[in-house]
């Protein structure tokens, strides 16, 4: 089985947090995740994290601390996924470049979304995290 490490960001503005919707053509199409993607060779955490929000939306963040570390096996993948906390660049603004949509929530009201099975751990954590 294909094991993959994911990073994560946990962006927060005004006591909302930004997700994205992942397109329908790719696998677990439609659902919502944090914003980030797959670590590559050599790379570490942090810098894997900068690179995939650069491509996905288009702006830099400062990575800060580590929210949560947490495993997930699909059928067909398993995932190791770090979720840090990150805070935008000043006068950054997301933009959506790689993903269908994009919004800031409410923490409460995440968990009325059809996130992807590996990011629902740390739906409970946000709720406790300033």
């Amino acid at each position: 089985m294909k094991r993959v490490r994911v990073v994560a960001a946990v962006l927060r503005r005004d006591g909302r947090i930004l997700v994205t919707r992942r397109h329908g053509h790719a696998d677990r199409g439609g659902q919502w995740e944090f914003p980030g993607g797959k670590v590559e060779p050599g790379e570490s955490e942090p810098e894997a994290l900068r690179r995939e929000i650069r491509e996905e939306l288009d702006c830099e963040v400062a990575v800060e601390d580590l929210v949560a570390r947490t495993s997930h096996r699909y059928p067909d993948l398993e995932v190791e996924l770090a979720f840090y906390a990150c805070r935008l660049a000043p006068g950054a603004e997301p933009r959506l470049v790689g993903a269908a949509a994009m919004t800031w929530e409410l923490p409460g009201k995440l968990a009325g979304y059809d996130f992807c099975e590996a990011d629902r751990p740390v739906l409970p954590i946000l709720l406790g995290v300033s």
